[in-house]
């Protein structure tokens, strides 16, 4: 099994307890967990772009090279610090489908909003980790009774989540605004879409659903709430 380690997705097998044999030099002076917290304490502060590994060697207070004597690449690193910032799912209610969704939604996005930097992270293939493969079987699970195929579920599993990552990427946006600039160009706008005769347009900017207040939960609920109406739908049908 151990020659065919190297075969698997980029730290896999360290997500799921793999050690690997000691490297020649110095004891490490440093847990790979200690090295993870690290790295998600350096996104929270400064954002996915300062995911690299000369800063985050840095806030240890190592070098880049002697990083490496625990992470043989930064996709190793940036899969391990996925699976411990989404962290494990929620415990999925019983008995209603769209209950148990609605909660497996609002779960991921507010993880997503604790660590914004999380829905910048590439994803180059399906969750191979113990934790985000938690979150496909707490949605798997949820769906086991409604009689849809498992093609169908995972098509599910996607949409919803694509949901949440788009969701959670405009509130990002948004709450990085300044809420006086938006106020200052709705009255900027508002008298030229008149002038223009965009009078819908118009009411739209000056009224609450164009507010400095941004996007509320209301919003948020009426777009998941249309995704699980489509799926429901899609239940009747099969």
């Amino acid at each position: 099994m151990d020659d065919k380690i190297e075969l698997l997705p980029p730290g896999t097998a360290l997500a799921w307890g793999y050690t690997p044999a000691p490297r020649r030099g110095p004891k490490p002076g440093y847990s790979l967990e200690q090295i993870v917290d690290a790295a998600i304490a350096q996104a929270d502060a400064e954002g996915y772009a300062a995911l690299s590994m000369p800063s985050i060697a840095k806030r240890l207070g190592i070098t880049a090279n002697a990083l490496y004597r625990y992470l043989s690449s930064k996709e190793e690193l940036l899969v391990l610090v996925a699976e411990s910032a989404w962290g494990p799912p929620p415990e999925s209610p019983s008995g209603d489908w769209r209950v148990a969704v609605t909660v497996w939604a609002r779960t991921l996005l507010e993880r997503s909003r604790r660590h914004p930097w999380l829905i910048d992270l590439p994803v180059r293939n399906a969750p191979t980790t113990p934790n985000l493969l938690g979150w496909l079987e707490n949605f798997l699970e949820a769906m086991a009774d409604t009689g849809l195929s498992t093609r169908d579920v995972m098509g599910c599993t996607v949409l919803v989540d694509g949901w949440v990552r788009s969701t959670a990427a405009l509130l990002r946006d948004i709450d990085a605004g300044a809420p006086e600039r938006t106020l200052a160009l709705s009255e900027f706008l508002e008298p030229r879409l008149q002038e223009r005769g965009y009078s819908r347009v118009a009411t739209v900017i000056s009224g609450e659903a164009y507010s400095e207040e941004g996007i509320d939960d209301s919003d948020i609920e009426f777009g998941l709430g249309r995704i699980l109406d489509g799926i429901e739908a899609l239940i009747a049908r099969r």
